[in-house]
């Protein structure tokens, strides 16, 4: 694992894991770039799980497991070099009908909800894959309510075409090869040549749309790894600036002369990429800007006592909450904890409404009055430690049940993990929820700090499962690196 100096230098250069659903786009790229898509199939040949499906081997999550199989299979189909893809698609096939023999359950199964786009892109490719006769009998078992969801999202776009200045650009590949009149292709890609900084997008744009398009190519081209994967979104250089140098300031890391220094590239270039009134992205690269990385770059500039626009921030507001993103069918748990985190930074009172009403709608959506979860993160940890850190600056009282919430899941050996297995990521959150909590005068039972801490130290190096939640799940390496270096820099203490 990286120390601070050289996590500080590696960060701005997105490091995320590769992800099955993205690679086996890239692998139907035959007719265009036939070095590449062969490697990538090799990869996505070699990373099948034992029992046959593809996506993370853990955590098990439904809706991963769902869209990179289907994926996995139409991209094995689709090229058919060798007998063995006939096997590994009947392995996937046998791993689909269990995974959705309880699709009901299956839907339901998962905390967060699906994964993005996931009502809008299944339907699609269910259909191709019963067009190319990979299934016959799941379809209907498949999709279920997801039909109700994805007309729910087409009544949102409201006939709109689909453009980079519409979040589903990112998931542009759901309209498939028979519905492309839904894309405004003029406007459709990013300076970089991308759709929607998707692998997946980008590719589905090469193959259906315009298989000439030289940045579309040299996009994916610079994104697939020697080994043939890609990530699932990227770049995403602000947002991994932005969550690195949140969790080293909230240990008081950039206090040091040396890590300072570090630090202020960084800020320069989110100061730079800020557009007054309307906010940050996650990326230079893409057009949107959002709630969530906008509130958090508001602390961030003024913690380095730059220049801050709480207008970007107030521009997201609804009357109820914060949004992330125009046209989101629901509101997402973390923007709206990341809001308070600037509005105390901008001097906000607990009197305030714009207070009042946030932690109001935090109140309303914490589960068993215990914790949350929020649609971007497979662990309640991480949505729960962020809400503590920033309720606690306005209301005290609130954050008690969830404190007690963390001490009780503590495990006998001192980790922390939502699923059937404890990670160093949620362990840092928990430890970074604790350290704040005591270091601000709450009360913490002796010695369970440190009986964490000591788990950490332990089981601190990657690879570390992928808990973020895009089209499938994902690990974006360096802020979960960031957030370990937090969390034991402030059990230190």
């Amino acid at each position: 694992m990286h120390d601070v100096k050289s996590l500080l230098k590696a960060t701005g250069s997105s490091q995320l894991g590769k992800t099955v659903y993205d690679t086996a786009w890239v692998a139907r790229l035959n007719s265009i770039d036939p070095q590449m898509a062969n490697t990538a199939l090799d990869w996505v040949c070699e990373h099948q799980l034992a029992d046959g499906s593809w996506g993370a081997a853990k955590p098990l999550y439904y809706h991963d497991r769902v869209v990179c199989t289907l994926g996995a299979m139409i991209a094995l189909y689709y090229r058919g070099r060798r007998s063995f893809d006939r096997l590994q698609i009947d392995k996937g096939l046998h791993a689909l009908d269990q995974i959705t023999s309880g699709a009901t359950q299956g839907l339901r199964a998962d905390p967060n909800g699906a994964t993005v786009g996931f009502e809008m892109i299944v339907p699609t490719l269910v259909a191709e894959a019963e067009k190319f006769g990979i299934i016959q009998q799941q379809a209907d078992r498949i999709l279920g309510r997801l039909k109700m969801e994805r007309k729910a999202k087409l009544e949102k776009l409201n006939g709109l075409k689909i453009s980079r200045l519409i979040t589903v650009a990112h998931s542009a590949e759901m309209v498939g090869n028979d519905r492309l009149d839904m894309l405004d292709v003029e406007n459709l890609q990013e300076f970089n040549g991308s759709v929607g900084n998707s692998p997946a997008a980008t590719s589905h744009f090469l193959l259906n749309v315009r298989q000439q398009d030289e940045k579309a190519l040299s996009y994916i081209q610079g994104v697939t790894n020697s080994t043939g994967g890609a990530p699932t979104i990227t770049p995403i250089e602000i947002f991994e600036r932005i969550w690195v140098l949140w969790n080293l300031t909230l240990a008081d890391l950039h206090k040091k002369a040396d890590i300072y220094k570090l630090c202020l590239p960084h800020v320069d270039y989110i100061e730079k990429n800020l557009n007054p009134g309307k906010g940050l992205g996650f990326s230079s690269q893409y057009s949107l800007p959002d709630g969530d990385d906008t509130s958090v770059g508001f602390e961030i500039l003024h913690t380095f006592d730059r220049e801050t626009d709480i207008e970007s921030v107030l521009s997201f507001e609804e009357e109820n909450w914060f949004r992330c993103f125009q046209l989101e069918i629901s509101p997402s748990i973390d923007v709206n904890v990341h809001v308070l985190g600037a509005l105390h930074k901008a001097g906000y009172s607990a009197d305030h409404p714009t207070i009042k009403k946030i932690l109001d709608f935090l109140l309303r959506k914490r589960q068993l009055s215990k914790y949350w979860f929020d649609k971007w993160h497979v662990s309640a940890y991480y949505t729960t430690t962020h809400a503590i850190i920033n309720c606690e600056l306005f209301n005290k009282e609130m954050c008690k049940p969830s404190i007690h919430w963390i001490l009780d899941t503590q495990r006998s050996n001192g980790s922390w993990g939502f699923g059937d297995f404890p990670t160093a990521e949620e362990t840092a959150y928990s430890l970074q929820a604790l350290s704040t909590w005591k270091r601000r005068g709450g009360k913490i039972p002796q010695g369970r700090i440190e009986h964490g801490r000591n788990w950490l130290l332990q089981n601190c190096e990657p690879p570390y499962p992928p808990l973020w939640i895009d089209k499938s799940l994902y690990c974006p390496e360096l802020m979960v690196q960031a957030a370990i270096l937090s969390a034991l820099a402030l059990s230190e203490e």
